[in-house]
Parts: C-alpha cells; structure tokens; sequence
C-alpha cells in the first residue's frame, strides 16, 4: 500500500514561490494500476518523482510498506528505490550502442545477482515483452515500439514491487501504443505488481483501476474503475466517484 498524506512541494523563494503540489492526499491499494493525470503543468510529474523520492517535498509523508521514505538518508532511499520500484519514461532512456541484453542486464549488475540467474532473467524479461529474437540486437537499430518494449523488459527484470511510467506511450503511434499498454498492464495483473502511469491522455486513463485527477497540484478528483473494486481512497475535500 501507498499513503500519501499531505504532500506540499513548492520551488522558489518569497515573492516568486511556486507551489507544485499542495496538501496532496490518497492511498492506493498493492496491486492496483493508478492513472495520475493532468494538462502539462498541473503537478501530475513532480507528484510522482515525490512519491518515488525522486524529489523531496518540503512537507508531507510517502508510506509504503510502512516506511515513510521522505524520511530516509540518501542511500538509503536509493536503495529502497533500486529494490522496490522502475521506472519507464516517455523517452525511454536506453543504451543505443548496447545490445538488449546489456540494457536489461544493467539493474542486476547493479544489484549484484549472480550470472546465472541474471542470464535466466534477463531472457525471461525479453521473452514476455517479444523481443526474444533481439537479445543480441543493438538497441540503436530498434523501432520506437521495441524501444519502449526493452525499457519495459528493463523495468521489470528486477521484479519491482511499483512501476512508475511516466507517459510511455507519448512517444508512439496509437497501434503501437496499445501494444505497450497490453504489455504494461497484462504484467499488472499477472503479477500483482502496483502500476502508477503519468499521462494527459484520458483514453489510456480510463483503463486504469483509478485515476488521480491532478490541476494546479492539487486533486481535483479520484475517480475508482467501476468494475474492480479499489480500498481505502481517500482525500478529504476531493469527490471519489
């Protein structure tokens, strides 16, 4: 579970104060895919690189699992980041000149597991976003679609416990996208695993088991899939349809 309580993230200092995020609250439940969206500009990306540590809020608390992880040292949010959660943006941040393999490869060198298992993991990863047959591929030489597919096969090679996807099908065409987005919630579903997507697009919003309406950073609304029920929403002063 996620508890996000009160969350205030402002940038400036006196007369030119900017307030990115103002007293932000919710919780969302383990294993629920979450839309946070918004116009470019209403906070929807600051909130979740606070809720992520990514960012530090100037108040507020970020629970998961029952740590507050605003109030964890440097290394140790790193590392609470690096074992729990990944990552996948609308630019996909790959390594062009690496194979896919490499690219997949890199979270579990970093984490230090042993080759064997990494070699098994990292198939695996590759073969459930279909891109088995590019394992020796330069990642320069991928399509668009198979581009985001290895950030995703990269995403997931590390068995996170919360995906973080910020606008991951921006970048593609409406056929390709919907490709990406099977992929991303397919693996959701199948394993439990909690799936936060950032996005302005309310089509891709609309498939997600809840959607954080976010305007000038604050919550304008959240809105529960009507076909699975989602615990535990709550913001006071916000309408939860």
């Amino acid at each position: 579970m996620i508890e996000v309580t009160q969350l205030t993230k402002t940038y400036g200092k006196k007369h030119n104060i900017f307030t990115a995020l103002d007293d932000v609250s919710f919780t969302i439940p383990d294993g629920a895919s979450v839309a946070i969206l918004g116009k470019s500009g209403s906070g929807k990306s600051t909130l979740m690189h606070a809720m992520s540590g990514l960012d530090r809020p100037q108040t507020g608390k970020v629970v998961i699992d029952g740590e507050d992880i605003l109030t964890l040292k440097t290394k140790a949010v790193d590392k609470f980041r690096a074992t729990k959660m990944s990552f996948i943006f609308q630019s996909f941040f790959i390594q062009a000149n690496e194979n896919c393999y490499d690219n997949v490869s890199l979270p579990l060198e970093i984490a230090n597991v042993p080759l064997k298992e990494r070699r098994k993991r990292v198939t695996d990863a590759l073969e459930s976003v279909e891109l088995g047959d590019k394992i020796k591929s330069k990642a320069k030489n991928l399509s668009g679609g198979q581009k985001q597919r290895l950030a995703i096969a990269r995403a997931i090679v590390n068995k996170p416990q919360i995906i973080f996807a910020d606008e991951p099908t921006g970048n593609l065409d409406s056929a390709t996208g919907e490709k990406v987005e099977d992929i991303l919630f397919g693996y959701n579903k199948k394993n439990g695993v909690t799936l936060i997507i950032v996005t302005h697009d309310p089509d891709l919003a609309r498939k997600c088991d809840m959607q954080i309406n976010v305007k000038d950073g604050k919550i304008e609304s959240i809105r529960e899939s009507k076909t699975k029920s989602i615990a535990n929403v709550t913001k006071k002063g916000v309408s939860t349809v």
